[in-house]
């Protein structure tokens, strides 16, 4: 049998302990400085946004998220740089290879890849090259891969610290532990989503158009969402920042949208109260996907085992079940390729994937 979007959702509790164990022998060993370029599109675009503000929170960095064909082409890499990293699962993303192969030519700095393909092109190209430990995924549409990249990212960042002096060794200890709890509640995770789905089955089927809301690290979240959404259930689909909605997209909703709300423990949850408020005057179709507990049953109320900077270690997990689930109920067969030659078409991929 193929293997679909599931099989490889299913393997991530097994894969992140793999990853956990390895700690911190898979990491780069050749990190440097404070600013950090980081160059990547599509679900590994969506993953640094994801682990962004973990990364900074434990190593004191700062970090550039850029999308690598127009930074190519029309920006100016800043003289304070001190790492450039590239980002693909595949290692075969057109516009991260060249990219990075420019900036090697134009500039004295080093650089670093994450991909799940070590043999790939981008992974030959770069000074050094982190494996993200996911393997091959044979289907289109990555889901594994995503959660291996924003976990490696994260310890990366975790290990640095702990070199650099930033974070203890009884912190380092204390985070390794709350990954290796929310790793344990994947099962837990995967089998509470089972259940949304069948309560809203209905609503997720007929739904016109999805829109997922979130703030701070939940925002990376909401972007993997739009991307996976629009891959596999293909309606009109958006993620957006809580106030990015608040500052015109608020204005197309109506009573068919369904909204996601992220919601994490932050300093501005009382926004996305307010917002979620507001908007279930306008649409009955509005949900909610939190760590803790909840009375609402329009609410995926996920174990509490984690903080707000590592929620996207867990946050998308929901979300690609979501996606694979509700776009085979509308008759998607994902298993099915379509436009397999799309990528070497446009030349945003340096050779076909090599899908089931």
């Amino acid at each position: 049998m193929k293997p679909t979007m599931m099989t490889y959702i299913l393997e991530q509790e097994s894969m992140a302990n793999a990853i956990l164990e390895q700690y911190p022998t898979n990491l780069p060993t050749k990190l440097i400085g404070k600013e950090w370029l980081v160059l990547a599109t599509g679900s590994s675009l969506n993953a640094i946004k994801s682990a962004k503000y973990y990364m900074e929170h434990v190593a004191d960095l700062r970090i550039t998220v850029e999308e690598p064909f127009n930074y190519r082409y029309y920006e100016k890499i800043s003289p304070h740089t001190d790492l450039v990293i590239g980002i693909s699962q595949s290692g075969e993303s057109t516009s991260t290879i060249e990219a990075i192969d420019h900036i090697r030519k134009t500039n004295d700095m080093p650089t670093l890849s994450f991909t799940g393909k070590m043999e790939s092109e981008l992974a030959q190209l770069a000074d050094d090259t982190v494996d993200i430990g996911c393997g091959q995924e044979r289907v289109g549409y990555v889901t594994k891969g995503f959660t291996a990249t924003v976990l490696t990212l994260m310890l990366t960042a975790l290990h640095y610290g702990k070199q650099t002096g930033y974070i203890s060794a009884e912190q380092e200890t204390a985070e390794l532990a709350m990954f290796r709890a929310a790793t344990k509640a994947i099962p837990t995770v995967i089998s509470q989503t089972e259940a949304f789905f069948k309560q809203f089955e209905a609503e997720f089927i007929a739904a016109p158009r999805f829109t997922a809301i979130g703030y701070g690290s939940a925002v990376g979240t909401c972007k993997e969402i739009e991307t996976k959404f629009q891959e596999t259930i293909r309606v009109p689909s958006q993620g957006l920042d809580l106030e990015a909605f608040m500052h015109g997209p608020y204005l197309e909703v109506n009573p068919e949208h369904r909204i996601f709300f992220l919601e994490t423990e932050s300093i501005v949850k009382e926004r996305l109260e307010l917002l979620r408020a507001y908007e279930e005057k306008h649409t009955a179709y509005t949900y909610t996907v939190k760590f803790g507990n909840s009375n609402n049953p329009r609410t995926l109320a996920l174990p509490d085992v984690i903080d707000e900077w590592k929620t996207p270690y867990l946050l998308a997990i929901p979300f690609q079940i979501l996606a694979h689930h509700i776009a085979e109920a509308k008759g998607n067969n994902l298993t099915k390729r379509i436009y397999t030659d799309f990528g070497v078409s446009v030349k945003s991929k340096t050779k076909p994937g090599d899908y089931a």
